[in-house]
């Protein structure tokens, strides 16, 4: 299981594994898990500490239980984002709730990639992406004040059609897209927005739009947590 080096708690050890094998279909959707007096001789770990484990894959959505019977590998379709594409809310439940639109001095590195002053003001659209009631994506969407002051971009609602659609009519439509995307720890806004269990890191993304001319015109960030989505690369060429 875990070499000599992994100095994490046992529990998370055990978690570590577990999730693994659910991830490499060695336990696949809707199976169960084996019992806790099987993964206690399994892992060599005390009762305890493979309950503790379990309940670290319920908390983050890996596994569920039904009483008197088991622990079961829940089945689930991660959000998969193609990082080539702009993701937009499809007919499969997820939709965006609107949390806040203003205009503001952009952080530091939005203001860079916007190609726009330290003190040059942008409008953000802060939003919430969920499936159902479950949230999915928190994001910030700065777009520079010279195009969207004034427009619906810059109205407290939703934009049908989305800003693709509302940057195309400005005169600016979407013809490069470019994504760097880290890992890290959530700070306690986004445990709270999205619900997140304990230790579960997330996705950042920066989105970088350009139109004609390759003028910035939109510069995303999106956060999401990591065990809930899947990004996908497709090179060709």
């Amino acid at each position: 299981m875990a070499s000599g080096s992994d100095s994490r708690p046992r529990h998370e050890q055990v978690a570590a594994d577990l999730r693994s094998r659910i991830m490499s279909g060695e336990l696949p959707p809707g199976s169960a898990l084996p019992s806790i007096p099987t993964l206690v001789r399994q892992y060599s770990a005390a009762t305890a500490t493979v309950q503790r484990a379990l309940g670290a894959l319920k908390a983050e959505g890996s596994v569920y239980s039904e009483v008197g019977k088991g622990v079961y590998v829940r089945p689930r379709r991660p959000l998969v984002v193609e990082a080539s594409a702009y993701l937009a809310p499809t007919s499969d439940g997820y939709a965006y709730r609107l949390r806040s639109v203003a205009e503001v001095v952009p952080p530091a590195e939005v203001a860079r990639e916007l190609e726009i002053g330290a003190d040059e003001r942008a409008v953000l659209r802060h939003r919430l992406l969920v499936c159902g009631d479950e949230p999915v994506e928190l994001s910030w969407s700065y777009y520079p004040a010279a195009i969207a002051s004034g427009t619906e971009l810059a109205e407290r609602r939703k934009i049908p059609g989305g800003a693709p659609r509302a940057l195309a009519d400005l005169g600016y439509p979407q013809r490069h897209t470019r994504d760097r995307v880290c890992a890290r720890m959530p700070t306690t806004e986004e445990v709270e927005a999205l619900d997140l269990p304990p230790y579960v890191p997330v996705l950042r993304q920066l989105r970088v739009i350009r139109s004609v001319d390759a003028r910035p015109v939109e510069v995303s960030i999106l956060v999401k947590g990591s065990h809930r989505h899947e990004l996908h690369y497709d090179q060709r060429g």
